[in-house]
């Protein structure tokens, strides 16, 4: 739906696109995260290959010591060897053949026999031989075999030969804490860099519907410079609003002078159908000043929100029309909104209504949220849904209507829809049942948060 159709459609579109696309502190926070996760593999990565190394090394200063000391114990005491050697983590054992028969081809394996011999250089010239067997909870162990003295075998097992973190736990614990409370750090001052960003997006938005905001010039140079560039910009677009505004009274008021003489030399003519004629085109080119007169007073408006009672305001809008408008009954509603761009779109729509559908039926509607609309239909030819967007463009007329056979400039509908973009309302247009044209004003509210307060609708008496 196009977003001039619609205007409070195309807000909440915006809102729920603002959830789909990433804001721009969101994206710098995913990237910051992404990159602490990159930086978290690639430690466990390192340390790891480092605690693997240390692993190694500490077996094969245990399995040295052991066998140095399983020597010198089995010269002295041989039957306690199993005994004397074996630990928790170490199981030592003396057998007539060895447990591994012959060294297995293996690069770990390899390093794990140099460093045992660069513990210990005297067991150079023993058989020496390593393997890795599955042991309990499926870990893999180191075992091996070495000729004693007298030719009986030494078999021994190092459990647990591929754990990696006795060294890797306490470095992968402080780096990820590190990276936690930088990642913190990062994002609180992120935030808070970003906040002029997101004020000036809230401006901006503001900017856009019409209203003059004092844009802070606070945060980054870049930010600061924008921040002024945007108070410049609106301050020269309020400058020629206004500019605008005076000059079009100016001429409204020199324009009305002529047409006031005119108005007096028509009734001072004898023929009564040119005197007709005459009256009528300067009661006309009167009210097109008058529709002109609104609309631009609309791009300037002021207004500020206070708790009216709803059904009060419309029926005061709609007085003039008298018995041309019907106000269907809907309870006592109160809500916090702008009493006067309401009441002039309110006027601005009837009025519409009534000149090209006789005459505008009114009603309001609960909706969601204890939210509330107001409904405005006709009972006119109504309009095509494909000229649903056209009719927001100021003077626009369609083919059937162009005949001039109603007053006014095409402006009512486009200075209801600049009215309610200016101040966070919305208009919805539809074919009524009837076949007119259906509009339906959600009014505006100071704040998401405030919602209207609807009583229910007082019970008929008992009979």
């Amino acid at each position: 739906m196009d977003a001039r159709l619609k205007a409070h459609t195309s807000e909440r579109n915006a809102v729920l696109s603002n959830f789909r696309a990433p804001r721009f502190t969101v994206a710098v926070a995913a990237i910051s995260i992404a990159l602490v996760v990159v930086q978290l593999a690639a430690s466990l990565l390192f340390y790891r290959a480092i605690d693997r190394q240390t692993l190694n090394d500490d077996h094969a200063r245990r399995i040295a010591e052991l066998l140095v000391v399983s020597d010198r114990t089995y010269v002295l005491a041989p039957g306690r060897v199993p005994e004397v050697m074996s630990t928790r983590y170490l199981q030592a054992d003396i057998a007539p053949s060895p447990s591994v028969v012959s060294n297995v081809a293996n690069r770990e394996l390899n390093e794990i026999s140099e460093r045992i011999i660069s513990w210990e250089p005297s067991l150079s010239e023993r058989s020496l031989r390593l393997s890795r067997v599955t042991g309990m909870a499926r870990r893999q162990d180191l075992v091996g075999s070495i000729r004693l003295s007298d030719g009986r075998w030494l078999n021994f097992r190092s459990r647990d030969i591929t754990s990696m973190w006795p060294v890797a736990s306490r470095a992968i614990a402080i780096t990820l804490a590190t990276s936690i409370a930088l990642l913190a750090i990062g994002l609180a001052t992120l935030h808070l860099l970003s906040a002029p960003l997101r004020k000036l997006t809230a401006a901006a938005d503001q900017i856009g519907r019409g209203r003059e905001v004092l844009v802070s010039e606070q945060g980054p140079r870049d930010l600061r410079d924008l921040s002024h560039a945007m108070n410049i910009m609106q301050a020269r677009i309020s400058r020629l609003l206004r500019d605008q505004t005076k000059s079009f009274e100016a001429i409204s008021h020199d324009l009305r002078t002529p047409l006031s003489r005119q108005k007096i030399a028509a009734e001072l003519l004898d023929d009564e159908e040119l005197s007709e004629m005459l009256l009528d085109s300067v009661n006309e080119m009167d009210a097109l000043l008058d529709s002109l007169q609104k609309f631009l007073r609309a791009q300037t408006l002021q207004a500020s929100p206070e708790p009216v009672d709803l059904g009060a305001l419309i029926r005061d809008a709609v007085a003039p029309f008298g018995d041309l408008v019907t106000l269907g009954e809907a309870g006592a509603i109160t809500l916090t909104t702008y009493p006067e761009p309401l009441a002039l779109t309110v006027q601005a729509l009837v009025e519409n209504a009534i000149q090209f559908g006789s005459r505008a039926n009114i009603g309001i509607k609960r909706g969601k949220f204890r939210r509330c609309s107001i409904v405005i239909e006709d009972e006119g030819p109504g309009i095509p849904q494909e000229h649903f967007d056209e009719i927001l463009d100021p003077f626009f007329r369609l083919d059937e209507a162009r005949g001039r056979n109603t007053k006014g400039f095409g402006l009512g509908i486009p200075l209801a829809h600049r009215l309610m973009m200016r101040f966070d309302g919305g208009l919805d247009f539809d074919v009524a049942s009837n076949g007119g044209l259906q509009v339906t004003i959600t009014p505006p509210e100071p704040s998401n948060r405030q919602q209207a307060v609807i009583l229910p609708a007082p019970s008929p008496p008992n009979a």
